[in-house]
């Protein structure tokens, strides 16, 4: 082996880069999963009165607990799963939905039952 062939020749001195796994990028625009997984999932839980008045009535429970489902989709998710879909209120969604992250848990376990790949 030769004697820099551990280092990493486009800046002499520093050890070559160490591959790693990352996580699956997943665009949630061509997915929207999350949002029609569980009409128990779009719960209101820390956002203050101020929040929750900016989302349009027509997308909130009869019993304000959360967002409107139709089904277990959100109301406010428009297009096909798995193909493309947005967020009607992206700019005011609740905290809930904030906190989903692409690949994260939630997500995976939303792609799975859609039947999406997870890896």
């Amino acid at each position: 082996m030769p004697p820099d062939a551990d280092r990493n020749l486009a800046t002499p001195g520093l050890p070559a880069p160490v591959a790693t796994s990352s996580p699956p990028a997943f665009d949630c625009q061509s997915c929207g999963a999350c949002c029609s997984y569980s009409a128990e999932w779009p719960r209101f839980s820390t956002e203050d009165d101020a929040q929750l008045d900016r989302i349009p009535e027509k997308y909130v429970a009869a019993d304000l607990s959360g967002m409107r489902c139709e089904g277990v989709r959100c109301s406010a998710l428009s297009g096909e799963v798995g193909k493309s879909t947005a967020c009607g209120i992206y700019e005011l969604r609740p905290d809930v939905c904030r906190a989903c992250m692409p690949g994260d848990a939630e997500c995976l376990m939303a792609r799975k039952a859609h039947g999406l790949p997870i890896s």
